[in-house]
Parts: structure tokens; sequence; C-alpha cells
């Protein structure tokens, strides 16, 4: 799993990202404040099971990023405040890391 946070979001950033959302995605960013983005690429399993935890652990929005291998390998952004999304993240890397 490769991830990554993104603090304090560039506005070019951010658009670039909603490009490859769904419509239901970019209605929630241009309706909420971003403060952090988390992604991850995962597998397809991955995803809703860590966007399931993410969702759990945090006050967070969780949405999958299309543009990437739909068969195998898909992307998960987690949105919302630093603290929120760091804890989200956290939570992933701490059950990955469990995983047998």
């Amino acid at each position: 799993m490769t991830h990554r946070i993104i603090n304090a979001p560039h506005p070019d950033a951010l658009q670039m990202l909603q490009r490859r959302m769904p419509p239901h995605g970019r209605a929630w960013v241009q309706a909420n404040r971003v403060d952090s983005i988390g992604l991850m690429q995962v597998s397809v399993a991955d995803l809703f099971y860590f966007s399931d935890l993410a969702l759990k652990a945090a006050d967070v929005f969780a949405v999958e990023i299309y543009g990437t291998c739909p068969q195998h390998v898909t992307s998960l952004a987690v949105l919302g405040e630093t603290s929120s999304v760091k804890l989200a993240m956290e939570t992933i890397e701490s059950v990955q890391k469990a995983a047998f």
C-alpha cells in the first residue's frame, strides 16, 4: 500500500484531485473545508475495508479516486480536518501492520 498525507493542499492540487472524483465527492469538497488529504493506492477489497475503517475512526469523508486500474489497484482519498485525517490514516496503518 502506497500512502501519503497532504496538509494544507494547494487549491490547484485539490482541483486536480476533484477531476478524478465522482460527482458526490466534488460536491462534498465544494461544500466543506479540506485541511488535509490522505491518499492511498490499494486493492479493490482494501478500498472498501479501509474506507469503512477511516469513516468509523474519525470525522472524515472517504471517496474513491478514478483513473487507476479498476481490476487490481485503485485509490482512496480521505479528506477533512488535519487531526481527523491523521487519525483515520493511522488507524488504517495500524490495521495494515497487524494483518496476517
